[in-house]
């Protein structure tokens, strides 16, 4: 008996070989796209973050300004359009609500503390 090995089919070998430089080929294009798209996607989603909470911000001010326009006493629109003016770090526009419920409520002393901070803030501006 010979030892006569089988011979393999050289059209599987090269069907072989193709089929694996395909594969390679396929999962290395679908690697690179994914970890290109994930570098450039935080950097437009922080300025668009910014803008969205600028815009939500914008929004929250308008919607109090409303209110008062219907309801200029609201205690709660007043406190509201400070805090909004505030976080938009817009001081010397803040000043005003807040005169206003100090106006409403005199014996509210945190109204009357706040105000004298806000007032320094803006002077030192």
């Amino acid at each position: 008996m010979s030892d006569q090995k089988p011979k393999e089919n050289p059209l599987k070998r090269i069907l072989l070989v193709f089929s694996m430089v395909a594969f390679l080929g396929s999962t290395g294009y679908g690697l690179f796209g994914l970890y290109s798209n994930a570098l450039q996607q935080p950097q437009t989603t922080a300025t668009s973050e910014e803008a969205s909470v600028d815009q939500q911000l914008a929004a929250k001010e308008r919607g109090y300004e409303l209110v008062l326009e219907r309801e200029p006493e609201n205690r709660v629109a007043l406190e509201g359009l400070v805090d909004i003016r505030l976080q938009m770090q817009d001081t010397q526009s803040a000043i005003a609500p807040l005169e206003r419920l100090v106006e409403l409520h005199p014996q509210d002393a945190k109204y009357k503390i706040k105000l004298a901070e806000l007032k320094q803030q803006a002077d030192k501006l």
